[in-house]
Order: C-alpha cells, then structure tokens, then sequence
C-alpha cells in the first residue's frame, strides 16, 4: 500500500523590513559610536569660517595657497603613518626619515662632477632608501617581536644622528635640482589648473557611478543614495572652486596634485585590494588574521615599508620648499604633527579602524590653525597648547566611540 506524499505547502512571504531614511541612519550610526570623518570636516568648516570672519588677511588666494604647500610635507608623512596605526603599531622615525631622503636626494644632485645621478633619479634612490630602511625596521616587529615603539625610537635616534654626521659640518646643502624643487614650488597654468579640476571630477563621478551600477547588477543596495549624491556634487564643486581660488593667486600649486593623487592610490589600495583588506584584518585581530591564513608579517613589514616610503615624499617636499637641506632637517614637531595629523582625521589608536582621507583632513586642520595663530600673531607656544589641546579631544572622541561600540556590538 502507497500513500502519496503530502503537497509541499508554498513557503510564507517574509515580512518586508521597512528601508531606512538618511536621517535614521545617520542617528543610528551616531548612537553606535560610528561617527566616521564627519566630526573632523565639520570641525574643519568651522575652524575656517571662525578665522575667515576675524582673522585679517586669512582667506586670500595667497594664504590659501600657502596652506596647501604647508600641509603637504605633513599630509605626505600622515599617510604612512594611517597604515602603521591600522595595524595598532607606531612609527617614531618618520620625521628623521624624511630628512634622510631629503639628504640623500640633496647630495644626488650635487652638480660638483662626483655624482653622475641627474634627473628624477635622485628623488627615486631616496625614495628607495627609506622605503628599504622602513622594511628593515618593521622586520624587527614583524620577525622578531621587538614592540614598535622600541624599534622606531631607536630609529629616530639613529637617523638624527646621521642626519647631523651629514651636515654638522658641512652646513646645509642647496638644492639645485629643478626636479626636486618643483615638488613643492611649481604651479599650474590657469587652463591647466581647469583641465585637472575637470579630469579629477570626471574619474570620481564616473568612478562611483561605475560602483553603483556594478552594486545593481549584483543586486546589492546602494548605501545612502542620499549622501552618494552629495558626494557627487560636493566633489567636483570642491574641485573647481580650489582651482578658482588658487588661479586668483599663482595657479594650482603641483603640492595640491600630489596630495590628491596619493589620496586615490592609497586608498584604492587600502579599500580595493588584498592586501589593504588583510591590513585592516590584522589590525582588528592580528591571531584570526593569521589562523585565517594571513601573513601577519609580511603585512607588517610592507607596512612599515609603506610608512618610510611616504616620510621620504614627504621629506623631499620639505626640501624643496626651502631648496635646501639643513642640520636640524625632521626636528621640531614635525614628527608630532604628522601622527596627530592621522588621529586627528579619524584613524583610532587602536588599530584596524580609519581611512586614508585621515592624514588630509587631519594636516588641513592642524595647518589651517597654525596659520591662523601665526597671521594673528600669537607665539608658538599657543599654537602647539591649540593643537594639543584638539589631539586630546580627538584620541577621547576615538575612545568613547570604540567604547560605545564594543556596548552596542557594532
């Protein structure tokens, strides 16, 4: 005797879950402690409305266009230095790094007939010098577990110290190379200024517009349509409007180029690569990273190699702003000022949480500040109590928000 089988019953409809508004979202991601870059910019516009208003001589083409050329050096260093904090380690030797790459490009160039290097390639054995001794450092993390802040200590002592064995004597090295100096003192043409303003708003529109389409046919929702659009918009007249400031002055200054163009690179390599998914990965949790499989130090160790590479652009810049190099090369708070650049814009302390838009947004803040105070007239001593005082406030926001995390499982 057969029985049939049951007719199987159609599956229930699952309840729809209402979408979110843009305003919803944004207050849950406040509640989660998932504040993202928005504190900083919003800081940022306020900083400059507050001295544009009181502050004489401030909002002028020219001082905008020295700001750019002061931050850069700064911004340059930062980037490095947002890769190091990812993976919750420190990199002490980045100011005296970059005053290595300065001397070695500077003694490169030396047109006395004893060195044959011409062209861009002193800058690229500079930039290969520093990128070798950032390795060689972080192998000492990575390979052997010295603690980072050890190792690069002693790396900053090291280099100062032949950054004084180069020049103590000697004094400071001109720079002559119009290469080099370019980095930082070169400015575009007001045609050609337009034409990169319309070619960097052409590649960012194009580009998220190219995510969103690849999002639908994948069937995956667009996050925020609503603050995609602002996006849209907001860059290229951000684009266009800093051109039509600096073309009132001397041009786009190539200082602004540069910090856009590692801007895209680092971040396309932090957010679209292997290897950025597995810095922020072991930075999160550096033992799942690697029972996941993950080379946690070889990570590091390019890591590091990353961070010497950037102090060495950065340390180049600096050069050529003065087209010179001089004894006291990476000393003052430049050091302070490129990691307080990276916390300040967003990047946590505690590793596996940032992004590189944090060194910009950090520089421009500490920039805009310095140069403020400094047209006011106020001494060094206010701007470094100013600038302290916005780390301080930055490193508790960065706390309290990781904490309310870790509340809400977020």
């Amino acid at each position: 005797m057969t029985s049939s089988a049951p007719e199987s019953a159609a599956p229930a409809a699952l309840p729809s879950v209402p979408e979110e508004s843009f305003g919803t979202r944004i207050w849950e991601n406040i509640k989660g402690g998932n504040l993202g870059s928005w504190p900083v910019m919003i800081g940022l516009i306020g900083i400059v409305t507050v001295f544009a208003l009181t502050t004489p001589n401030f909002f002028t083409p020219v001082n905008f266009n020295n700001i750019i050329t002061q931050m850069t050096g700064i911004t340059m260093l930062a980037f490095g230095v947002v890769f190091v904090l990812l993976l919750g380690e420190i990199d002490l030797s980045i100011a005296f790094l970059s005053a290595v790459a300065g001397v070695v490009a500077a003694e490169l160039q030396k047109p006395d007939g004893h060195h044959v290097f011409t062209g861009i390639w002193p800058i690229v054995l500079a930039l290969i010098v520093v990128a070798l001794i950032g390795a060689f450092q972080g192998s000492f993390v990575a390979l052997i577990g010295v603690p980072s802040f050890v190792v690069t200590l002693a790396g900053l002592l090291a280099w100062q110290g032949y950054v004084q064995l180069q020049l103590g004597a000697a004094g400071p090295i001109i720079i002559q190379s119009r290469w080099i100096n370019y980095t930082a003192q070169y400015f575009f043409s007001d045609s050609a200024g337009w034409l990169i303003a319309a070619i960097i708003s052409a590649l960012f529109v194009g580009g998220r517009l190219g995510l969103m389409a690849q999002k639908r046919r994948h069937g995956v929702p667009v996050d925020n349509p609503v603050l995609e659009l602002i996006k849209l918009v907001a860059v290229p007249v951000l684009a266009f409007g800093v051109v039509y400031i600096c073309n009132k002055d001397r041009g786009l200054p190539i200082a602004g180029l540069e910090m856009v163009a590692f801007l895209i690179f680092w971040t396309y390599v932090a957010k679209r690569t292997t290897f950025g998914r597995h810095v922020y990965a072991v930075g999160g949790n550096p033992e799942a990273a690697r029972r996941a499989g993950i080379n946690v130090a070889r990570i590091r160790i390019i890591v590091f190699a990353i961070s010497g590479f950037m102090a060495g652009v950065g340390g180049i810049i600096l050069a050529a702003r003065l087209s010179s190099v001089a004894p006291d090369q990476g000393g003052g708070t430049l050091l302070l000022d490129a990691i307080s650049a990276a916390v300040i814009g967003g990047t946590s302390l505690f590793g596996g949480r940032g992004e590189v838009r944090s060194a910009i947004l950090g520089a421009a803040v500490i920039s805009t500040i310095a140069n403020a105070l400094f047209i006011r007239e106020y001494s060094n001593g206010v701007i470094f109590i100013t600038t302290g005082c916005i780390l301080l406030f930055a490193v508790t926001l960065d706390t309290l928000a990781r904490r309310r995390q870790a509340k809400t499982g977020r």
